[in-house]
């Protein structure tokens, strides 16, 4: 189906929305016009209040149509000055590609590249363009990779494909929209009618009669009904525009092939999912570590971090691009299941063109060689790039934390934090029993009391350990108490500023124990962005550790151990844990 012909279906399923509103407006006018001449009375009144009540929500349906603004990916916009080896990069792949270049670059945030394009007379003329490319998409990719990526992206162009994009995305959200809204007013009437009721029950239970039950049956009911109607065209709709959209990727998949390679396309599309989800770890781990204490990264660290990230974890990244997502194609997927793109690949011969035989004009040079460089060495200062990317990226509020010296004291103020104000169950049954604020003295002391299985009833527990006694009920509360007790411990040492915490790309932080023992020890209950995999402490240390927690925890415990590991307090009152 060539572009023409795409757009005039683009258009009548756009189209075809307010004129399925203006059809039902006039069954509904025609079903008022055979009441008033054939029926008389109530009934022909009933059905003109009903069709009104009808086409009240449809007329709403064709108001809300709008054409939404277009919206851009925050980032920075670079020049030919700017970044002069990029913009080569950019319009050699465009002439090995056949079509014209974009007329702007903008680097973003995200592990993505798109193309876009601003058309005219709804997408027959062509209009301005724009590649839209991302920062970690250009630190996790070689120099081949991303010519693979940038001649997918322009196999969109030769296609005619950005130029229908606007218009179909346009229907999506309009759909969406109105679906939205109708399903939306539904819920609010519903909400109000129920608090109606119920101050309506109220007032009679003060009176001294008998409430009447909330029923809010049949409230929203035409909302409802136009929503599902509206539904129902709109899976016509995506079905329609997005498997056309399937069959546009594949076709993108083929000419990055014939460009750069059947291999370096397999291995550029193997390597995006891989990249995506080490990304999202990335800033789940690492760059958003501190931002429950308002600190980041140091500057340009927010984006930067991800380089080292990958380079330490590349065992970890190659498992990922061998493992492909294998999850079921939905017929509302707007682009193939990457394993399937991957497999139509790597089927074809082998007789795409090398990365070696696209001629460069980088930098001046001519000639075949080979694009094995990093994709980010393209950028004249990286650096300052991602420094001035993350200042557009990050919200007005995130721009206003502290920012740390370095990792290390990202990490150490992280983790200070969340141990001292990690409010345990533990905690919690413990600050109950005793009616103040709790402290690891008070929890040690009570269990040399033989106290510590009374106030293991007050921990939230399953139904199953609820139910059970003696030697049954320790065994379901131990791991309870265990993980808040590790928790306890390490919050002591941290408000001392006794733990050392060993900051580590390639692994989960470790916490180092001051005092006699002085050996490693893991944290267990660290925060979610600080923990992939348990940590790694050395045998001995985690024997000694995990020794003093067993004694403590023990039918008849003994906290020596565990108080031999701790410092003496430096004042006569326990410091809050």
């Amino acid at each position: 189906m060539g572009a023409i012909l795409r757009a005039l279906r683009a258009v009548v399923l756009l189209c075809g929305f307010p004129l399925l509103s203006l059809l039902l407006l006039a069954l509904l006018a025609g079903a008022d016009v055979l009441a008033l001449t054939r029926l008389a009375g109530l009934a022909a009144l009933k059905i003109v209040i009903v069709s009104f009540l009808l086409a009240v929500p449809v007329v709403q349906g064709v108001l809300m149509l709008r054409v939404p603004r277009a919206e851009r990916p925050d980032g920075v916009t670079v020049t030919e000055a700017d970044e002069p080896r990029l913009w080569a990069l950019v319009r050699e792949l465009a002439d090995a590609t056949g079509t014209r270049a974009p007329d702007e670059i903008v680097l973003t945030g995200e592990v993505n590249a798109a193309v876009g394009e601003r058309p005219r007379l709804l997408g027959l003329l062509p209009g301005p363009r724009a590649l839209h490319l991302g920062v970690p998409l250009l630190t996790g990719l070689s120099e081949a990779q991303l010519r693979s990526v940038l001649a997918h992206e322009y196999g969109h162009f030769t296609g005619g494909d950005t130029r229908l994009s606007a218009l179909v995305v346009r229907g999506r959200v309009q759909l969406a929209v109105v679906i939205d809204r109708f399903t939306s007013r539904a819920d609010d009437k519903v909400a109000a009618e129920r608090a109606r009721q119920e101050r309506a029950a109220a007032k009679r239970l003060t009176r001294g009669r008998r409430p009447r039950e909330v029923d809010t049956r049949g409230v929203g009911l035409t909302y409802r009904a136009m929503a599902a109607l509206y539904t129902a065209y709109a899976k016509l709709y995506l079905r329609a525009s997005l498997s056309t959209a399937r069959a546009q990727e594949y076709a993108a998949d083929l000419t990055a092939a014939r460009i750069t390679g059947r291999d370096t396309t397999a291995s550029a599309l193997r390597a995006l999912p891989a990249l995506t989800a080490a990304h999202d770890f990335y800033l789940a781990r690492y760059a958003s570590l501190g931002v429950p204490v308002r600190l980041l990264p140091p500057r340009g660290e927010f984006l930067g971090g991800f380089a080292r990230m990958l380079a330490a974890r590349e065992e970890n990244l190659a498992e990922l691009r061998t493992a492909l997502p294998a999850a079921p194609a939905s017929p509302y997927d707007s682009h193939p299941p990457i394993a399937e793109r991957v497999r139509r690949v790597e089927q074809l011969p082998s007789d795409g063109a090398p990365v070696a035989a696209v001629v460069r004009v980088v930098n001046g040079l001519t000639g075949e060689a080979p694009a094995t460089g990093a994709a980010l060495d393209l950028l004249t200062d990286p650096a300052r790039t991602l420094a001035a990317l993350e200042d557009v990226i990050l919200t007005d509020d995130a721009r206003s934390f502290r920012r740390a010296a370095d990792w290390q004291d990202l990490l150490d103020t992280a983790m200070s934090a969340h141990l001292t104000g990690a409010d345990t169950p533990l905690r919690q049954a413990l600050a109950a029993y005793t009616r103040r604020p709790p402290t690891l003295n008070d929890l040690l002391t009570l269990i040399d009391d033989g106290a510590l299985w009374q106030l293991a009833h007050r921990l939230p527990l399953s139904e199953q350990a609820i139910a059970s006694k003696g030697r049954a009920f320790r065994e379901f509360a131990r791991p309870v108490l265990r993980t808040s007790l590790r928790t306890m411990v390490l919050a002591e040492f941290s408000a001392r500023s006794l733990l050392h915490w060993e900051f580590s790309w390639a692994h989960p932080a470790t916490v180092r124990l001051p005092g006699a023992a002085a050996r490693d020890a893991a944290s267990t209950d660290a925060p979610d962005n600080t923990r992939d995999t348990d940590a790694r402490p050395g045998p001995d240390s985690e024997e000694v550790f995990e020794a003093a927690l067993d004694a403590a925890l023990a039918d008849h415990p003994d906290t020596a151990p565990l108080r031999a590991l701790l410092p003496p307090s430096p004042h006569p009152a326990e410091q809050a844990s």
